[in-house]
């Protein structure tokens, strides 16, 4: 049996949590704009295709060539 201090304390922890969403999502926002744009731009770097000659210098450096 479940009392009710136990569902007290259960919505409390998942409020909890939801209030630490919103205080990230609050400093997200509120950081500058060129922390925005720096984000954007190391994603697009991570998103790239390794280019033929890297792909070509791993395999050599693997011993597959």
């Amino acid at each position: 049996m479940t009392s009710d201090k136990d569902d007290t304390k259960d919505s409390a922890s998942q409020g909890g949590e939801k209030d630490r969403n919103t205080v990230n999502r609050q400093k997200k926002d509120a950081q500058p704009g060129w922390a925005n744009g720096l984000r954007q731009l190391y994603d697009s770097v991570v998103e790239e295709e390794l280019p033929d000659s890297f792909k070509d210098l791993l395999s050599k450096l693997d011993g597959k060539n």
